[in-house]
């Protein structure tokens, strides 16, 4: 896995953020539209998102993240470093608790951010969405159901 956070040049790039297994997924599911870009990717570092990701720029974040207040502190520190020392046009995540430092720096740093809210929490908003929120430029939906949590979201219908 790359650890090269000065790494990117002059370039403007995507900065994919998510968890592991199903927020990874629902990200790599985007690939016809970022496949153009020059990207970075920030997740766990497990064996399956190393595979899934061989090849790309990856950065590893902390975990676990749930009720983790130090994995907390270390991931806004490392969403500090890569945001300064990396020209990051956008920041795109599925979630879950390793976007909320990277949304919220991003916001505060002006560059976009857009939150896709995961395809399995129709009836009830997940906790990253809600702290993330305030702090976004565009929220993405799966399903027409999701709306009633988020009546801004755009649907763009399912990811997987």
């Amino acid at each position: 896995m790359e650890n090269t956070i000065d790494s990117g040049g002059e370039q403007p790039l995507l900065l994919l953020v998510g968890s592991s297994g199903g927020h990874l997924a629902q990200l790599l599911a985007l690939k016809p539209w970022y496949e153009t870009w020059q990207r970075c990717w920030v997740t766990f570092d497990t064996p399956e998102a190393v595979s899934l990701l061989a090849g790309e720029d990856l950065i590893p974040a902390y975990h676990p993240t749930t009720r983790n207040l130090r994995n907390l502190l270390r991931n806004t520190l490392l969403a500090a470093r890569v945001l300064r020392r990396r020209r990051v046009a956008a920041v795109v995540t599925t979630g879950a608790g390793v976007a909320v430092p990277f949304v919220v720096l991003a916001r505060l740093r002006r560059i976009p951010t857009v939150y896709i809210e995961v395809y399995d929490r129709i009836d009830t908003p997940t906790l990253t969405a809600r702290l993330c929120r305030p702090f976004l430029s565009a929220m993405l939906v799966q399903w027409e159901e999701q709306r009633r949590q988020y009546p801004e979201a755009t649907v763009v219908g399912t990811l997987l």
